[in-house]
């Protein structure tokens, strides 16, 4: 994808403000707000770790072409990218249509996907609902993946490493998710819950 036109010219004016001092911490900001490091976000868009972090410290002006990489990198627009300052504002609203929705074999339970994709990597976060009897099964995840599941509804039961361990509305239970595990509604009502799962720590250059 290029850049052209009145979008273009629109891009060079920004750019001529911002690479006076906002530019590198705009970059550093959006790379960060992505969990990504220089040498990830080097890997995604092509730009060498180097020059990328000589554009966090102000110490080069980067080519349209390389800020058009970076932007597509961290899925921002390179108005993003030129304009955006620490103070700046920011919303994003996911319809209820176009949230994702996974449902368990067995028909009886649906995680609502409410986790961002950009932490999809190391953090996710679900809303899950089991209809009575319903039981979601989980294969192992990356080793010391963990995750925590607060129960807002009901009453849910855990089985992880040949341990288990039930909850109630109210209560939270944490338990390894780099083994088999499964949750499962052993109540004769529904039940519903928040389930955040953390694959890996943050790792940040």
């Amino acid at each position: 994808m290029g850049v052209e036109g009145k979008d273009k010219q629109k891009v060079l004016e920004a750019g001529a403000v911002a690479l006076a001092g906002q530019l590198g911490k705009t970059v550093q900001r959006l790379r960060k707000a992505s969990n990504l490091s220089l040498s990830e976000l080097s890997d995604q868009s092509g730009v060498a770790k180097s020059i990328i972090s000589q554009i966090e410290r102000n110490e080069t002006n980067p080519t349209l072409v390389t800020l058009w990489r970076l932007a597509q990198a961290l899925d921002v627009s390179i108005e993003q990218v030129l304009r955006e300052d620490e103070d700046s504002a920011f919303i994003e609203k996911i319809s209820r249509n176009d949230t994702p929705l996974l449902v368990s074999d067995d028909g009886k339970c649906r995680l609502v996907i409410t986790g961002w994709s950009k932490t999809i990597d190391w953090l996710q976060w679900y809303d899950f609902f089991a209809e009575p009897g319903g039981v979601l099964a989980s294969d192992a995840h990356q080793r010391g993946a963990m995750e925590s599941l607060t129960v807002l509804e009901g009453e849910l039961r855990v089985e992880s490493g040949g341990e288990t361990e039930s909850a109630v509305t109210g209560d939270t239970l944490r338990y390894r998710a780099d083994r088999p595990h499964l949750i499962r509604n052993p109540a004769d009502k529904p039940a519903r819950a928040v389930m955040i799962c953390i694959l890996r720590a943050a790792a940040m250059e």
